[in-house]
């Protein structure tokens, strides 16, 4: 079976599509995939489901919706009676468990992705990370979910989700710039300056790759952009790490080369956006 929740939720077994269109079992699904090899308490399934207004036969209810899961997805209730090992959705004291390998739930092969390519990083095997990374930012194929109405849960979720792929998206193209492509890097990072005027590291990445292809007052000006954005709309100056890479393109400071970082630990190193992504899940 392969559940696919980065984009559309998408079910398959041996191929065929089996993906549930109710609303409430996908909601269980999801939530039931999104916690795999762990045990979902009842009282989890039933807030994500029908949050405060849950109906006086919620028990029964949510049983039903299991044994309909189990049934379309051909889901075995224990090892004993699994037609495909690894693949099961098992009854608990107060909860479930769906048993899933990793390469059976994007979700957990782009987590694992990111790990590996955050450690390459640190490693100082550029070219591997960058690889691992784009690779591991290629499962999306949307917003996690994007065609469901999740609950509290599932939101929560979905938004740590975002978080890890924004932050492995900037050491992607950290690792990028120290290959030598900040002009390949323009348009990209352009596109997400623009709709993400705020996030000072999307900045930070233009800045250093227009100075780098010898536009140093196109990266003073991104500063600027940035430093009105933020004041404009969160009511703060721009970081002392912004400022000090301003500093030294203003300067004439930032060498032609490998990416180096403004400040010790700075969040657009592949020090410290490993550091943001462990903070995050691992």
């Amino acid at each position: 079976m392969q559940i696919d929740l980065l984009g559309p939720l998408s079910v398959t077994v041996n191929g065929k599509n089996v993906t549930p269109t109710a609303p409430k079992p996908r909601r269980i699904l999801a939530l039931l995939a999104m916690s795999a090899n762990q045990v979902v308490r009842n009282e989890q399934l039933i807030e994500e489901v029908w949050e405060e207004r849950p109906p006086s036969s919620v028990a029964t209810t949510l049983q039903t919706y299991i044994y309909q899961l189990r049934k379309s997805l051909r889901l075995a209730a224990s090892s004993r009676e699994s037609r495909n090992p690894g693949d099961e959705l098992r009854t608990f004291v107060g909860g479930y468990m769906l048993t899933l390998p990793n390469e059976g739930l994007d979700s957990l092969r782009f987590e694992e992705r990111a790990q590996r390519g955050r450690a390459q990083l640190s490693a100082g095997d550029v070219c591997g990370a960058a690889d691992t990374l784009r690779e591991a930012l290629s499962l999306w194929r949307g917003p996690a979910m994007v065609d469901m109405n999740p609950g509290p849960v599932l939101v929560s979720e979905a938004l740590r989700l975002e978080e890890i792929r924004k932050s492995v998206l900037e050491l992607r193209i950290e690792a990028d710039l120290r290959l030598g492509f900040h002009h390949e890097l323009l348009a990209e990072l352009i596109k997400l300056v623009s709709s993400q005027p705020t996030h000072e590291g999307f900045q930070a990445k233009l800045m250093i790759a227009l100075y780098r292809a010898g536009r140093r007052s196109d990266a003073l000006q991104v500063y600027h952009q940035a430093r009105e954005s933020l004041v404009r709309e969160l009511g703060v100056d721009p970081s002392e790490t912004l400022q000090q890479l301003h500093h030294a393109i203003l300067t004439g400071d930032l060498g032609p080369g490998r990416v180096r970082d403004s400040a010790p630990e700075s969040p657009w190193s592949a020090q410290g956006a490993a550091r943001a992504i462990h903070e995050v899940k691992y």
